[in-house]
Order: structure tokens, then C-alpha cells, then sequence
């Protein structure tokens, strides 16, 4: 404890904490020798914890109103004149329940927030663990998070904290083992009291956690160099030259606009086998983590770099997925890892293309049967090829009446292409041409609209959309699905 907070205490009229239902404050016990014999003491008691609740609103529901009523509480204090020390274990803007006194209090009186020691300096203090050094990067994490998605993120930083454990502990015990990290993290119980105690998490008998209590995920970048600094992230071992046939497998693989039922058993099979998957961080986040498995992700316009570190990874012997969404080889990945395979450092390293589900082919299946007829894809991304080029491309598939695809429309930094390239449709196409517009199809906030070419809401339109511009032949049913008629009239 601070010595400020301290001060504050012993002179407050009022001294306030939060206490599970029959049980005792630990915010009160830390506290008591310093409050004084005549300050006024509010229990805040927690209504529901983990338990079942009958409140129509459910936990959420109940806890929201439990706030509302201690919060109302302290304010006829506060309005009183009297000033009000609110106790709070740890920091109390770091999971703690003060801020929700903060939300509904700051604005209407003064309010000053102590800092505190949180838990996991505590804890990390009690275990005499490292926790990060240099550039390593420190994620503090619930325990309560799906345990796919816990794994992930532990395997996605250096070091860790894990909070809120209870009965959560044998999900997060498995998520560190998928991660990786199970050896060297370390479990500590009631850091800074007398109950204190800390141990491997391999060692730690899950029927016994409380909720007070935490896994420190050690960074590990002094493993790698003694120095500290953490090795260059797009960057692989050099093979070796001793071992001249040890190459491995570099997979280029689709994994379909989203949902796992649009991943083909191939992919899930590939993905299953390999040492290393490198991509797009949000595609990369689509592979589960498992035991074994090394994650490099990176951003979204350095596709010849991350195929570079695939294929440098593969060279020493490694089996190597490198991740796109939809398919690989449409707008993907897979262009990119020959392109960067071109240098002569590569040389001999084998890549295999794995298919996906397209977003085109995803988005038409929602409409009807759009692309029933011959078709056209183009991206109007103009990152790569000059806007005259497309411009130009567009022009020839209108005129040659092709139903037109279109990924890549619009995105934060390229705003007229989608308008632009209508105007151009237009002077072949009617109007009326029947266009759908699928946004996050396969996802939970999927959409789908059919409009025209004519009544097409450019300004709608984003990175999020595909659009399928019809043909001359093509139909909407009056149940408002699209289609393309096989045949075409001479």
C-alpha cells in the first residue's frame, strides 16, 4: 500500500469495499489497522458471484443493478460533505470493480484515483520471475477467454499474465500446453499475504485454485540471445549447409471466406502437419493453436516479405503453411510466395498450392447462381497495376457482356474507384443490370443485397464487400434470388 493511500484512510469519513456474499473484504483486512474507529463502514456485498442468479437480466442484469445501488450509496455520502475512501484490491482501474463506481461517479463529484501495486507485480515478485526485458511484449489476459483464443494470444506474445483463474484454471493449463508455454510458467495464489504460495503449473492440482490467483508466462527473449533483444520478426535461421537435402515444404493455403465448415478437410489436414504458419495477423488468428506450433504474423501489405520468411523457414527443414482467406490463388498468397521464390536463395524449396473456397464462389452461392455463366474477377485495387489498367479491363469485360466479379472495391485510402468503375460499366450495361453486394458473407455480421447497377450505393461500399455485376441475360426471381442463364443469344 501507498503511503498516500495510507493518509487518505486514516482520515476518511467513510470507508467503502466490495465483499463476496458472506465472505470478508480482503480490500477491508489489508486495510484495518489504518481506518479509523469512527469512520462509517459500507459493505458493498456482491449479490451473485459464479452462481445462478433469478434476476431477469440475468449476471449482467444483476451485477448492473448492484452497482446502480452501491454507487447510489456513496453518493448520499458525497452529497452529505463527506469524503468517501472506496478500498480496492491491486490497482483500481486494473480489473478492479472501482471503475464501475467511477462511471457512474467522477462526473458529478471529485474523485482522485491512488495507484496501487496490482497483482501480477506481486505475483511475479513472489515467484522472483522475469517477466519481460528490451522489446518484449507483456499480454495480461482472463482466464475466462474460450480456450482456442487463449492459446492463441499466449502464443502470439513473449511474456504473459493470466488472470482469474478458479475454475477456469484446467482450460488455461491446456491452453498453455497448446501454446508452448507450459514450461517455465509459473502459478502464484495470493501474492503479498500470509497464504502466499507459488508453484510450476505443471505441479498445481486444479481442484485447488482459487480465483485470487494468477500465471506469470515468463518472456523468453533471453533464451534467444543472451543480450535480450529479440530476433528481426520477419526473419529466418540460415539452412544449413551440411544438411543440403533437409529443405522442407512451403503450403500456400485457402482457408475460405470464414466459417471453419468452408475449410476443406485438405487444408485442416495441412494445417494440422506443420511446423510454422505465417500470414495476415486476422488469418493467422484462424488457425487453432496446438502443441508445436509457431505463429509469424504479419500486416496486410508486406505479402512478399512473409513468403520470403516462408520459404527461408522451409529451407532449414521446416513444414511451412502460409495462410490466405478465400483461396490462395485468387487476390492470395500463393502469387506472392512464387514471386518471392524467384530469388536464387530458394531454389529447391517445393510449394504446394492448397484450394479454398473463394469469396466469389461463397458470395454467389448466397445469391443464386450468378457466376452460372461465363464470368469475369477483378480486383479495383490499385496498390499493384496503374487505375488506367483496370479502367481498361472493365471496359472490355462490359462490352464483352461477362457477369463481373469484383473484390478489393474500396477501402479507407481508396474512395472513387467504386463509382468510377460503374460509370464505366454503364456505358455498356443498362441500369437495370441486376448487381448483389455481399459484405462479411460467411461471418456473423454477413449481408446481402441486390440492387442495379443504376441504384448501386458506392458510398457503401468497403474492403468488407464483394460485388457481382450480372450480364445482360442475367435474372432475379421474384423471391429476389440472381442467376445466369447458361445460354447466351446471338
Amino acid at each position: 500500500m501507498t503511503l498516500k493511500a495510507a493518509r487518505l484512510i486514516g482520515a476518511a469519513d467513510v470507508v467503502a469495499f466490495h465483499a463476496g456474499r458472506g465472505k470478508q473484504s480482503n480490500a477491508r483486512r489489508i486495510a484495518a489497522d489504518l481506518i479509523p474507529s469512527g469512520a462509517i463502514e459500507e459493505v458493498l456485498e456482491y449479490p451473485v458471484t459464479t452462481g445462478l442468479t433469478e434476476h431477469p437480466g440475468g449476471y449482467a442484469g444483476a451485477i448492473a443493478d448492484f452497482y446502480e445501488r452501491s454507487a447510489q450509496r456513496l453518493a448520499e455520502h458525497l452529497a452529505a460533505g463527506r469524503d468517501v475512501v472506496l478500498l480496492a484490491e491491486g490497482d483500481p482501474l486494473f480489473y478492479g470493480s472501482f471503475m464501475y463506481m467511477h462511471d457512474r461517479l467522477a462526473e458529478r463529484f471529485l474523485t482522485e484515483i491512488v495507484p496501487g501495486v496490482p497483482a501480477f507485480a506481486a505475483a511475479t515478485a513472489a515467484a522472483a520471475t522475469p517477466l519481460v526485458r528490451q522489446t518484449d511484449v507483456l499480454t495480461v489476459l482472463p482466464g475466462t477467454l474460450p480456450e482456442p483464443e487463449l492459446a492463441r494470444r499466449l502464443a502470439d506474445t513473449d511474456g504473459a499474465i493470466i488472470m482469474k483463474l478458479g475454475r477456469n484454471f484446467p482450460a488455461v493449463r491446456r491452453a498453455l500446453e497448446s501454446a508452448g508455454r507450459l514450461d517455465g510458467a509459473v502459478y502464484v495464489e495470493r501474492a503479498s499475504t500470509d497464504a502466499e504460495a507459488h508453484h510450476p503449473v505443471r505441479e498445481v492440482d486444479p481442484e485447488i485454485v482459487p480465483y485470487f490467483s494468477l500465471v506469470v508466462v515468463p518472456g523468453d527473449s533471453h533464451h534467444h540471445d543472451p543480450t535480450g533483444r529479440r530476433p528481426a520478426q520477419l526473419t529466418a535461421s540460415a539452412p544449413d549447409p551440411a544438411a543440403p537435402g533437409a529443405r522442407g515444404v512451403v503450403h500456400v493455403v485457402g482457408l475460405g471466406p470464414g466459417p471453419d465448415d468452408w475449410l476443406t478437410p485438405e487444408a485442416a489436414r495441412v494445417l494440422a502437419g506443420v511446423d510454422h504458419v505465417v500470414g495476415y495477423a486476422p488469418y493467422v488468428n484462424r488457425v487453432p493453436q496446438r502443441p508445436g506450433l509457431r505463429r509469424h504474423s504479419s500486416g496486410n501489405t508486406v505479402e512478399v516479405d512473409r513468403a520470403g520468411l516462408a520459404l527461408e523457414l522451409a529451407a532449414t527443414g521446416e513444414q511451412v503453411a502460409v495462410v490466405s482467406g478465400g483461396d490462395a490463388g485468387v487476390f492470395g498468397m500463393a502469387s506472392a510466395v512464387f514471386e518471392a521464390a524467384e530469388d536464387p536463395r530458394h531454389d529447391g524449396v517445393d510449394i504446394r498450392v492448397v484450394p479454398g473456397v473463394s469469396a466469389v464462389q461463397a458470395v454467389a452461392a448466397r445469391a443464386g447462381a450468378p457466376i452460372g455463366a461465363d464470368f469475369a474477377v477483378v480486383s479495383l485495387s490499385d496498390r499493384l497495376k496503374p487505375w488506367e489498367v483496370i479502367a481498361r479491363r472493365l471496359d472490355a469485360i462490359a462490352a464483352a457482356d461477362l457477369v463481373l466479379a469484383v473484390y478489393n472495391p474500396a477501402s479507407r485510402s481508396r474512395t472513387h474507384q467504386v463509382a468510377d468503375a460503374r460509370d464505366v460499366l454503364l456505358r455498356h450495361r443498362a441500369p437495370a443490370t441486376p448487381v448483389v453486394v455481399g459484405r462479411d458473407v460467411g461471418r456473423a455480421e454477413e449481408s446481402l443485397t441486390v440492387t442495379t447497377l443504376g441504384e448501386l450505393d458506392c458510398d457503401a461500399i468497403d474492403m468488407k464487400c464483394l460485388l457481382i455485376v450480372g450480364a445482360s441475360e442475367t435474372r432475379v426471381t421474384d423471391s429476389g434470388r440472381v442467376w445466369s442463364p447458361r445460354f447466351v443469344r446471338a
